[in-house]
Formats: C-alpha cells, structure tokens, sequence
C-alpha cells in the first residue's frame, strides 16, 4: 500500500502520468496500475483522467493528504528502525534559496564531522519552491526567509539576519563610499535575481520606495551569475553581506553597507511540522541550535 501511495505523492506533484513514473523509478503502466489497485482499495476515484492527467478528484486531495502523513510517517519509522544505536547513516536532502545556499556549509560541515555515515544534496531553489517541495515530501528542510511571504503549518528556526550590500568596483559610480543609500542606489544599473526570486522582490520593494521602477540591466537566477559579472568591473549588483563575505573580496571590488533605510530579513531552517521527528533531520536542527537567533532576537 505504501509504494501506491508514493506513485500518488509523484502523481500530485508532476502532474503527468510519465514524469511521476520515471520519478519512481517505474515504468508508467506500473505506475497508472498501482492508482488504479489505490482506487480499488479505497472505492473511490482519485484521479480526473482520460488519455492525459487532468488532477484529482475531492477524494483524491482527500487522499492525498492522508499519504502525505502515512509516508512521511513510514518513512520516519524506516530510518528510526534501521539507524545503527552508535551513529547515524542516511541521506539528508535540503533546499535553499540562493541567497542562503552558501551558508548551507554551516550545517553540513559540522554535521559531517560528527555523522560522517551521512550523505547530502543541497538543492537552490525559490522560497515557493522550498515550501511545495516540503510539502510534498521531496525534502527533508530548506534555507529560506521566514518573513514577508505565508509560510503555513511548518516548523521554523531563525539563523540569521540578511543585511544588504552594494556589490561594485571601485572606479564605478558610488564605489568610493563608505556607505550608500537605496536612493543613490536607485539610480545606478543593477544586474539583480529574477523577479521570481523572494531576495529580488525584497529589493523591488526597498527600490521603488526610494525612486520610480528602474528594470535591471542583467537578471539571473544565480548568485554565482551576478558575481561573475560584477567581477568584470562593470557592472554592480544588491548581494546580502553573507554572500560577500564568501565570495572573499579583493581589490578593484567593494562591498557596501546599504543605509536608510537599514533592511533586515530573518533567514532560518524550515521543517514538516510532524512528530515524531526522523533521526537525521532531528540531528540537523541539534546541529542548527548551535548559533540560531534567540527567541527574542532583535536586528
């Protein structure tokens, strides 16, 4: 029964009879033969379809939400079970928003040190898509802000505050200054994240605060991207004081404390709200207490 409720798990998410298979592992009749033993099981229809997916049926969310539980469940249990009592073995899969990923290394470095049995993968991804990808169990926690946005019924701990920074050469307009404002700041081209990103609609609200909508001269989804570029030395970009400081700055660069208003967004670890917690991810927010924000932490 499990395993069916994992082909509607992947149904629900991929939308598309062929992607949820190849995602299971499985070939697409396994996969429309294990929903249709699902159905038999329970007497009722769960999927719209006729050649294509057309989504689920109210019983089928109905389902749905129940497998969510059971898997996730089953899933704890498995790795509780089968957890040597001396140390942990497993896999950890996590997501963050570009901004965060880099400090990911904060987690898994010092995890690995004590859980070396444990493996990682680290996806980038945006904050909607961290929430959809817990949601349906395709993660174990992600790296993502927890204001401004909905969060849902999910389980947070604050790590960090982002502060932001004016990323520039120094021959370029404002790259003498000690600090800037978003006003000045304003007036400069920027190459930024896509609008899709939470870190890039963050900078479009402190922007146009200050100054009519200005288009970026460059978007990327990647960090990585707007780093090579401002590189070059001529372009600049709005990177968060992290960020900088791993990108370990040297000469003609500069990194520049944003001013008035002085912006703060509180990063931390987003988990599933359920108990009992698996092992390895029980150890993960262990390894996230060591220099998480107290409760009442200020900016």
């Amino acid at each position: 029964m499990i395993d069916k409720l994992e082909f509607l798990l992947a149904l629900a998410r991929e939308r598309n009879f062929s992607r949820a298979a190849e995602s299971c592992g499985v070939t697409q009749p396994t996969l429309s033969a294990g929903i249709k033993q699902l159905e038999d099981n329970l007497g009722v229809l769960l999927v719209n379809r006729s050649s294509r997916f057309h989504g689920l049926t109210a019983d089928g969310e109905r389902v749905l939400e129940w497998a969510k539980r059971i898997v996730s469940d089953t899933r704890a249990m498995r790795q509780e079970v089968r957890s040597p009592k001396t140390a942990l073995v497993g896999h950890l899969t996590i997501a963050a928003v570009p901004t965060a990923a880099a400090m990911a290394t904060q987690l898994t470095t010092p995890f690995r040190e004590k859980h070396p049995d444990v493996r990682f993968t680290i996806f980038s991804q945006t904050s909607r898509e961290i929430l959809a990808m817990l949601d349906g169990l395709q993660i174990d926690a992600g790296l993502t802000y927890l204001d401004n946005e909905p969060l849902g019924q999910i389980r947070t701990l604050p790590l960090y505050w982002e502060r932001y920074r004016l990323l520039t050469s120094a021959h370029l307009p404002l790259g003498d200054r000690a600090t800037v404002t978003w006003a000045e700041v304003a007036q400069i081209p920027l190459c930024l994240l896509t609008p899709d990103m939470q870190n890039r609609r963050i900078i479009d609200r402190l922007l146009g605060s200050v100054a009519p909508p200005h288009p970026p001269m460059l978007e990327s989804n990647s960090m990585v991207v707007l780093a090579a570029h401002v590189r070059t030395g001529l372009w600049s970009s709005v990177i968060p004081e992290t960020f900088a400081e791993v990108l370990g700055l040297s000469e003609p660069l500069r990194s520049i404390p944003i001013i008035e208003p002085q912006e703060v967004q509180r990063i931390g670890l987003v988990l599933p709200r359920r108990e009992p917690m698996p092992p390895l991810t029980r150890a993960l927010v262990a390894e996230a207490n060591r220099f998480a924000l107290p409760e009442d932490a200020d900016a």
